[in-house]
């Protein structure tokens, strides 16, 4: 739990610092934002959107580099590759670094990025707990 923190509150000081981050919707913003990553965000799926649509809007924005952040099921890895191959041929880093991190480490546990709020909440619930057994239902002695 704590390493996914830690890549967290990287992932938020660089967003702070200017560098955009792809996601694939809304609800995947929101998830960021209760993570307390607060700088801008790009939706890589929003409306009639087509990937090219994206590369271009991220270019318009002008960074040297985007942080790509979206969904870790296959559909996600799919677009991931296919935006990060087309967002490096306009000069421009698309930086997976934390997406394959936080991939890594959460396994299969969680698909997508609105998902891992949900996830470091049971993390925290469990590591509280003694033996995985919460507080409350523990025999006093």
């Amino acid at each position: 739990m704590e390493q996914i923190q830690q890549i967290l509150e990287q992932l938020a000081e660089e967003n702070k610092s200017g560098k955009p981050i792809l996601v694939e919707g809304r609800k995947d913003a929101e998830a960021l934002k209760t993570l307390g990553i607060k700088g801008k965000i790009i939706f890589a799926k929003k409306g009639l959107k087509t990937r090219l649509d994206v590369v271009s809007e991220i270019e318009k924005s002008s960074p040297n580099e985007v942080i790509l952040m979206l969904d870790f099921d296959k559909e996600g890895r799919e677009l991931t590759e296919h935006l990060k191959i087309h967002i490096e041929k306009t000069g421009i880093k698309a930086n997976i670094h934390y997406w394959l991190k936080l991939s890594s480490l959460t396994g299969r546990e969680v698909k997508d990025v609105e998902g891992l709020a949900k996830y470091l909440e049971t993390l925290k619930i469990k590591s509280t707990s003694s033996n995985g057994i919460p507080s409350r239902m523990r025999f006093s002695q």
